[in-house]
């Protein structure tokens, strides 16, 4: 399947975007047929990843609400919709972990997070900080939002492909449709917000070469990012799909000639050949 990066304003407007927000719908998947056609262990290692990940966006919201994202009506009514979609997105990949035969949901999810550093519980006050004494914190989450749901969408994307599992794709496929959406708003809003400021452009830039990493790399283990991030991007197709998300990249404001998925997984690449 295509991915799309292309940014584009959001479809109808904001309204439209949370009017049409909904619980992921999973009519006709039959995670039944997972007991006659198990999926390999590498998929479920990558699906054991995007279940925790998902299941992290509550958190990852506590940290953009602690800044001045808080003000913006928009901003906020988007991440209402956000938080309430990716929460059924991991809820989804939950059900194909218990048909076979995996702990998943609230038991990993408890496990999961029982297991964050001190440095999580520090991050709301260092995000309320950083915009205390920066106006450009706002479009800079913009930006990291649109680089994450691009790769977020890319990720499912690859696994599907990689899995050739007919019912895992279609569930893939819709759990895509709906990162569209996200990525819809983050990139328009960041688009926006960066073509007003050369600061927030400088800002942003500065934060995605300094500070990014694969979506994730915050809350799993190293060697679980790696695996994830060679095992989908680091075949030709997979290359391809990373150069095509950082040309995405490279269309935002200031943001051009990152290529951060890409030299990200160049780099686990080569960790796990020295290794």
């Amino acid at each position: 399947m295509t991915i799309d990066v292309e940014t584009r304003p959001v479809a109808g407007g904001l309204k439209d975007l949370t009017r049409r927000s909904a619980r992921l719908e999973l009519d006709g998947i039959d995670f039944a047929s997972f007991a006659d056609r198990p999926l390999d262990a590498d998929t479920l290692r990558c699906l054991r990843y995007m279940h925790d990940v998902e299941n992290h966006t509550m958190c990852y919201l506590r940290d953009v609400l602690v800044t001045r994202a808080h003000r913006d009506p928009e901003v906020t009514a988007f991440l209402a919709c956000w938080c309430y979609e990716e929460h059924w997105h991991g809820d989804a990949l939950a059900q194909v972990l218990e048909a076979h035969g995996e702990p998943s949901s609230g038991e990993r999810v408890a496990s999961m997070r029982r297991q964050l550093s001190r440095r999580d519980s520090l991050r709301p006050l260092i995000f309320g900080l950083g915009s205390a004494f920066s106006e450009h914190m706002v479009a800079i989450h913009m930006a990291w939002g649109a680089v994450n749901e691009w790769t977020t969408q890319a990720g499912y994307g690859r696994l599907a492909a990689r899995a050739e599992h007919p019912v895992l794709s279609e569930l893939l496929h819709r759990i895509m449709k709906q990162e569209g959406r996200h990525i819809d708003f983050y990139a328009s809003q960041a688009r926006q917000r960066l073509s007003q400021s050369p600061g927030a452009q400088r800002f942003a830039r500065f934060a995605l070469r300094r500070l990014w990493a694969p979506v994730g790399s915050g809350v799993m283990p190293k060697a679980e990012v790696s695996f994830l991030s060679t095992h989908l991007f680091a075949d030709p197709g997979g290359l391809q799909t990373a150069r095509r998300v950082d040309r995405g990249v490279d269309r935002l404001p200031g943001l051009s000639g990152l290529h951060l998925l890409e030299g990200a997984v160049t780099r686990y690449a080569t960790e796990a050949l020295a290794a």
